[in-house]
Order: C-alpha cells, then structure tokens, then sequence
C-alpha cells in the first residue's frame, strides 16, 4: 500500500482527530453506516476535500476499503501569514507564486521546484482545483517541497485582497496580456499567477490582477505548459529583482 493512502475507518478517524494533513477523502457513493457518517462529517469540519465515487474505483485502488479512501499530504501546508514572515526574516520585498487550477502534479512540483530556486518565499495553491502534496509532486519538486511553503486557501480571490493589503502588485499570465514580459516591471512586492493548464487563469481571479503579462512566443505553437511558464516568468522576476 502506498505510503500516502489511509484505508479503513479507524486509522482514517484517528488521522482527522490528530490534525493530519489529509489531501481528500473518497467515499463509496450510496448509504454509509453510522461511523462512515461520523467521519465524513468530521472531514468536512476539517476543510478536507471529500469525493463520492463508485465503490469500483476504491475496489481498484485497494479492495479492503470499508467504504473510505484518505490521501495524506507529503508535507505540511503553511498559513499566509507564514509566507509573510519569511519575506520580514530574509529583509527582502514579498515575492509570491499562486497557482490558479494547476492539477498535473508533475507540474506542480516543477513548479515549487523553480520557486524555490529563484528565491520566492511562497506558493499559494486552492483547496479544490488543484493537486494536492502528494508523493507525485515531492519526488517532481526534487526537493524543494522541504524549503518551500506552500499555503492553501479556500479562495484565491480573497486571498489575493488580502496580498493586496499587504502591498503586493498581482501579475496574472495570459496570452492575450496587454504587458509584454520584457517590457513589465516585476520588482518590490509582487505575486505571479500562474492558471491551469488547460483554460489558463479564471475570470474572477483575472479580473483582480493589476497586470496581465504575456510572454513572447515566435515559433508555431502558441503557448507554454503550466511548469515552462512558470519557469520563464520566475527567471525574469529574478533578473529584475537581483
């Protein structure tokens, strides 16, 4: 059994109970008896995602499931106001990641691996709409996901008011952005958003970024996956602020 799965409805309860960083909980669509009831109720006090699926799905992940399947988190998620304070301690202008719907979780490791080569002090990720710390992302973050600290929200749009009040410019990526890359200036406070792989940043986050940000593409295709954006946008935020 993979490290990161919690099968059975004791060691799952027990793991709610403890504050255990549980990334979701899959559950047996149809009628749960009593202590199945308890322990969806108790992961949804929790803020844990929790997925209704067929039985079927959890017979193949492991057959002796009890009606409940938990993904723990490969490492602890931090609070904003963590992200913060390792921007006071480093006497350095707030230098921040959000990542708006990135689900792959190769390039979410990818992703906090540049992050925290350039130096940002957080990545900020939704609770739904995203993947999750999983084994996956630590072993594609090589690493960095022990240096990083990645806070998750339960709405980015608030999120963002709030770095906002902090002082922070907000840069949102789009193809049709109306700032060229070369041509934005990307020092002091700021945050880059980086959207999804597929649709890219949504509406009500990209209605309140201050600047939309687009970067350079001369050959055929027309656009970069989620971990390359990053990658080029991140490097240039590095140039700039060193």
């Amino acid at each position: 059994m993979p490290e990161n799965l919690l099968v059975g409805r004791n060691p799952i309860r027990e793991a709610i109970k403890a504050g255990r960083e549980i990334e979701k909980l899959l559950v047996a669509r149809g009628d749960l008896s009593g202590s199945a009831r308890e322990i969806v109720a108790k992961a949804h006090e929790a803020r844990i995602v929790v997925q209704e699926v067929d039985r079927s799905r959890l017979d193949a992940i492991y057959p002796n499931h009890q009606g409940l399947i938990a993904y723990t988190s490969a490492a602890r998620y931090a609070q904003l106001e963590d992200v913060f304070d390792r921007a006071a301690e480093r006497h350095e202008d707030p230098f921040i990641v959000i990542l708006d719907g990135v689900t792959d979780p190769h390039n979410l490791g990818a992703i906090i691996r540049t992050a925290e080569c350039v130096g940002a002090h957080g990545v900020i990720v939704p609770e739904r709409r995203s993947a999750g710390l999983t084994a996956v992302v630590d072993k594609a973050s090589a690493g960095a996901l022990e240096h990083m600290a990645i806070a998750r929200v339960p709405n980015l749009v608030a999120a963002i008011e709030t770095l906002k009040k902090n002082g922070l410019w907000i840069y949102g990526t789009a193809a049709e952005g109306a700032n060229e890359l070369w041509k934005t200036d990307l020092t002091g406070p700021a945050c880059i958003v980086i959207g999804s792989e597929g649709t890219g940043i949504s509406r009500l986050v990209r209605e309140k970024c201050d600047f939309l940000v687009s970067i350079p593409l001369r050959g055929q295709i027309s656009s970069l996956n989620a971990s390359a954006a990053a990658a080029v946008l991140l490097y240039e935020a590095l140039r700039q602020r060193s």
